[in-house]
This record gives structure tokens, C-alpha cells and sequence, in this order.
């Protein structure tokens, strides 16, 4: 079996978040959950950067379009959040590419939106 990438990082970051559903429950605006993910992330500790501005190349050459992740923590993992009914591939599809952006191993991608329980899907590059 394949050993689990940053077990204790996501443990504590999953943390936070069952913190703020338990907190705010399914139904808000991804905004609202990226504000109060921010306040525990701080409240408990966990470094990160939000909607941190990714640089972007084709062929060597850099692009005018940016993107933004909704947090990288602890310079390891993408935290990418939703607020929809359920997850889809393209929701998928964004974090790969985030951690191609990034070079980074694992995203969390994070659906508050589903009910009665939030959704952690681990992506790993």
C-alpha cells in the first residue's frame, strides 16, 4: 500500500475544516468559507497563503493569465474549495492543475456544499 503524502499536514488541516462545517454547515458562498477557513487555519496554527497569484508558462514563455489557488498550506498542500452539490471532474481537473502549476504533490479539494456531511477528496500528482 502506498504511504499516505503529508499525513499529519492534512490531518491538520482537515481539522479545520470539519471546525467550520460543524460551525457553519452546507449552504454559504465558497467566499464565506474561505474567510472562516482562514480565521481557524490561524486560530490553529496551520501556515498558509491564500489566493496566492501562480505564474503561468507555455513553452517557456510566461502568460498573461494568472492562477489562484484558494490556499496553499504549509507549502505542501493545495486547499481548493467548492460550495456545490456534489464534486465533478472538472473540479478535479483544476486541482491537477493547480499542483502542476505549484509543482506540488497533494491537493485537498474541499466540497462544503454537500450534505449532511462536507467532502475531502485527496488529489495526488
Amino acid at each position: 500500500m502506498a504511504e499516505l503524502k503529508f499525513p499529519n499536514e492534512s490531518y491538520r488541516i482537515r481539522g479545520a475544516v470539519f471546525e467550520v462545517y460543524r460551525e457553519m454547515g452546507c449552504g454559504f458562498l465558497e467566499a464565506v468559507y474561505q474567510e472562516c477557513l482562514e480565521r481557524e487555519f490561524t486560530r490553529r496554527g496551520i501556515p498558509f497563503s491564500a489566493q496566492k497569484e501562480l505564474l503561468l508558462e507555455y513553452k517557456g514563455v510566461r502568460l498573461v493569465q494568472t492562477y489562484k489557488p484558494d490556499f496553499i498550506c504549509f507549502n505542501l498542500v493545495v486547499v481548493e474549495l467548492k460550495a456545490v452539490k456534489e464534486l465533478a471532474n472538472d473540479h478535479r481537473a483544476q486541482a491537477h492543475n493547480y499542483l502542476k502549476a505549484t509543482g506540488l504533490e497533494l491537493a485537498l479539494l474541499i466540497n462544503f456544499g454537500h450534505y449532511p456531511l462536507v467532502e475531502i477528496e485527496r488529489i495526488v500528482r
